[in-house]
């Protein structure tokens, strides 16, 4: 902040020379102050609101896609119990999950309404929309497969969140393809190999042909490591519990680029 230094500072240099300037300078410093004290209190609680607001639609709709298929899985139950356990969380926090996901799997609970609330205070951020969707898909592919509700529903989460029906479908071929990189490690690759970790996968996963470039493919790669940044994510307002799950989403997605890059010997 520097508006306080500045008008207080003119008028003290006009009204009293130098040294009226100087008073000036020093009341629009403690000014300013005040200022920085108010805007950030007001940006924190502003965060803490994003936060809670993330954290209670991702695991209402957790629960809602668990019995999108008429049933919760053992899978799917698992699942977010990684999840839980992922973030780290104990006490309150697991208690607050759990009751969430409990909400969202009950009958009478409204997807609209939900999605109203989160595009209230989250909506203006595109990639925590993103960051929302990607959970529900993880899940939705937690045991192996995604059932036609499972897909109904997440396109249904999509058109509220405004992503188009093709970003959809390119999101969706994308984490799935990441999720296929989970604890694969890019030193095995072989030349010539072909199973499920093939080069086609490492493409699909950065959203790209494997036609593109080299320059495509670092841009690709650059886009999708900034989107899942922890410090970009933390000040845009997902909670601090759940960002080792981006990480996670990171090193897949680092795993697929050094894949192409020993490919292509860039």
């Amino acid at each position: 902040m520097w508006i306080g230094k500045l008008v207080a500072g003119l008028i003290g240099l006009s009204t009293g020379g130098l040294l009226g300037g100087i008073i000036g300078l020093a009341i629009g410093h403690y000014f300013d102050k005040g200022l920085e004290n108010v805007f950030g209190s007001t940006a924190r609680e502003d965060q803490a609101r994003i936060q809670r607001q993330f954290f209670r639609t991702v695991f209402q709709l957790l629960g809602k896609l668990a019995k999108a298929d008429g049933r919760v899985s053992e899978e799917e139950v698992a699942h977010t119990e990684y999840l839980m356990r992922q973030m780290g969380l104990h006490g309150e926090h697991r208690r607050e999950a759990i009751e969430f996901f409990k909400q969202g799997s009950q009958p009478e609970f409204s997807v609209d309404e939900a999605l109203r609330e989160f595009n209230a205070v989250c909506g203006r951020n595109l990639n925590l929309k993103r960051m929302l969707l990607n959970y529900l898909v993880s899940l939705a592919l937690a045991d192996g497969e995604l059932a036609e509700p499972e897909e109904f529903f997440l396109r249904q989460v999509a058109g509220h969140l405004g992503i188009s029906p093709a970003l959809f479908d390119q999101l969706m071929g994308m984490i799935k393809a990441q999720t296929r990189f989970r604890g694969y490690q890019s030193r095995d690759y072989q030349p010539g190999r072909s199973d499920k970790y093939d080069l086609d996968t490492a493409y699909a996963a950065l959203g790209i042909p494997s036609s593109s470039t080299d320059a495509e493919v670092k841009r690709a790669y650059r886009k999708l490591i900034s989107e899942n940044h922890p410090d970009k994510l933390m000040g845009q307002g997902v909670p601090e519990d759940m960002i080792k799950l981006a990480t996670e989403r990171s090193q897949e997605i680092q795993t697929a680029y050094d894949l192409i890059k020993a490919a292509r010997s860039i």
